[in-house]
């Protein structure tokens, strides 16, 4: 967005979304790494041109960073959350039709057709996919393998855990997260996610995106367990994909690849 442009709407959209990386990145000091990684294989297995969906993206952080990176390639970035998806269409005014913002729940059956893509390259997702129930997260590992065509690649960057139970290894992730957490937004570690959430409801040029998400969110919640590591390698296999595996990992943050 131009001088010009942020004077007459009056919102810094691109300031909005730095403000959303750096909350994550408070909570997530890897952040930056695991992206750099994700976008690494791309350039290595990818053509220059291609296309990708950026699932459950958020206002798009990953989806800039693809587009910076790819000069030729084009994103579909999907969300369910109205102010996230807003800040994403507002700030990437300058990308065209290169970036383009669907509005949808990414485990819905007709996802596929709500993306208004035949075949995709690459689909990549980012801190997101443990929302779902382990039987919808199979279902949408199915449907992204019907998606990319085949020698495309599916990335998922999110905290797997170790295990169920609260053993030494996931003890140590946690803690190692906590500080991170704390070294970022003192010791009311959830100061930074508030903050922003408040600041966003506050924002007029938001306002009736705020309500929306209020409303939409208002019964959800995350009471079911997250999905083992060996879950996740499982369902892609059975999705159909032919080679999949962790190519990056940082105690329990991890990137598991899977090739079509």
């Amino acid at each position: 967005m131009t001088v010009q442009e942020r004077e007459m709407t009056g919102v810094d959209w691109p300031g909005w979304l730095a403000r959303w990386d750096a909350q994550q990145t408070g909570y997530l000091p890897h952040r930056e790494a695991r992206f750099d990684a994700m976008l690494d294989v791309l350039g290595e297995l990818l053509p220059a041109e291609f296309v990708a969906v950026d699932l459950a993206s958020g206002p798009g952080s990953l989806s800039h960073r693809l587009l910076r990176r790819f000069p030729e390639a084009r994103c579909v970035a999907v969300d369910l959350d109205p102010v996230l998806v807003e800040i994403g269409r507002q700030s990437s005014t300058a990308l065209g039709d290169r970036l383009r913002f669907v509005e949808a729940d990414v485990s819905r059956p007709d996802l596929v057709e709500l993306l208004g893509v035949a075949r995709v390259d690459a689909v990549l997702s980012s801190t997101a996919l443990h929302w779902l129930p382990s039987h919808a997260l199979a279902a949408v590992y199915a449907r992204m393998a019907g998606l990319i065509r085949p020698g495309g690649v599916l990335l998922n960057a999110d905290n797997i855990p170790f295990s169920r139970e609260p053993g030494v290894f996931q003890q140590l992730a946690e803690a190692r997260r906590a500080r991170h957490a704390v070294a970022a937004f003192g010791a009311d570690m959830a100061s930074g996610w508030r903050d922003f959430w408040e600041a966003a409801a506050a924002e007029p040029a938001l306002a009736s995106a705020a309500a929306e998400r209020e409303r939409r969110f208002a019964t959800v919640g995350r009471d079911h367990p997250e999905s083992l590591l060996e879950f996740h390698l499982a369902a892609l296999r059975d999705a159909g994909f032919s080679t999949v595996g962790v190519i990056w990992q940082e105690f329990d943050d991890r990137i598991v690849a899977a090739i079509r």
